[in-house]
């Protein structure tokens, strides 16, 4: 995508956006609500034409070239919109007809956990069901290109962290996978890269780990299985230090403080799990990107 733009009247939802998914790769697309991710991804689906800018899909227009596209791109959106009195079995076999080499109705089934309620009617099926029939329906053909549109929303934790394995096992295979969410665990867990759009505009474009790093440069997070005392760790490195949870410590000091924080644990015999800058996590992260004035 290069320079895209989409205009609703006179205001513009997407702002020159540009980012590129390679095969064997997974770019999360983190905005708020309203920052500009489902217009950018209906373009990119060819459901939205953009005014300005380009698009391309495996070197290929999505709306100029939409059949071609849609034989080698799946699409899980937020509301796949099912027929109700279908059952993942039959809606899976219809869609399986759409396909030249599609992928068998069981084999979908069992990857997504739905055997079970095989000829459970759509009407019936839970939240979370419903967000596993989405994703099969999305693997049907065998896609180069997947679109996740908040995949794991209504998913139990045992559900999406299966999920996340289908999404790993996709880049993997060697998909581009493009995902969208407002889990931040699963974008840091799963994405290779990271945009994060706001207002229609591209604020930052990086791994997980860079983001986390140059968005607190002057912060570590301390991790360690050890109860510490954060005064006497403070008093050593002289940097403040806070206790942000069980096994987790916020140090307000830069990158050269590291060498400090490791020798303060070995001298006084403690385990040291983990110190890193930027501590905080891409939550944190993305909040101090989009913060703005309310």
């Amino acid at each position: 995508m290069r320079d895209l733009v989409k205009r609703y009247g006179d205001r513009r939802v997407v702002d020159q956006v540009s980012f590129d998914v390679p095969p064997g790769s997974v770019l999360a697309l983190l905005g708020m609500n309203g920052a500009g991710k489902t217009t950018t991804v209906e373009c990119i689906e060819g459901f939205r034409e953009p005014d300005g800018g380009e698009v391309r899909v495996l070197g290929l227009d999505p709306r100029r070239d939409r059949d071609a596209v849609v034989a080698r791109m799946g699409v899980m959106l937020q509301e796949g919109g099912a027929y109700q009195a279908a059952t993942p079995q039959e809606l899976l076999g219809l869609y399986a007809r759409f396909y030249p080499s599609p992928r068998p109705v069981g084999e979908l089934l069992a990857l997504v956990g739905l055997e079970q309620v095989a000829g459970t009617r759509y009407r019936s099926l839970s939240g979370g069901e419903r967000q596993r029939l989405n994703l099969a329906l999305a693997l049907v053909g065998r896609p180069e290109v997947v679109i996740l549109d908040e995949p794991t929303a209504g998913m139990d934790p045992q559900a999406r962290r299966a999920t996340w394995e289908h999404v790993r096992g996709l880049r993997d295979g060697g998909a581009a996978v493009l995902l969208t969410t407002h889990f931040m665990e699963e974008a840091e867990r799963l994405a290779d890269t990271v945009a994060v759009i706001d207002q229609g505009k591209l604020l930052a474009l990086d791994t997980p780990a860079a983001l986390i790093a140059s968005s607190a440069p002057n912060r570590l997070l301390v991790t360690t299985p050890a109860v510490i005392d954060p005064a006497a760790l403070a008093a050593a490195i002289s940097a403040p230090v806070a206790v942000e949870a069980v096994g987790r410590l916020a140090v307000e000091a830069g990158p050269d403080a590291i060498p400090l924080v490791s020798a303060w644990f070995a001298e006084q015999g403690l385990p040291l799990t983990g110190v890193s800058a930027g501590g905080g996590g891409l939550e944190d992260a993305f909040l101090r990107l989009t913060a703005r004035p309310r």
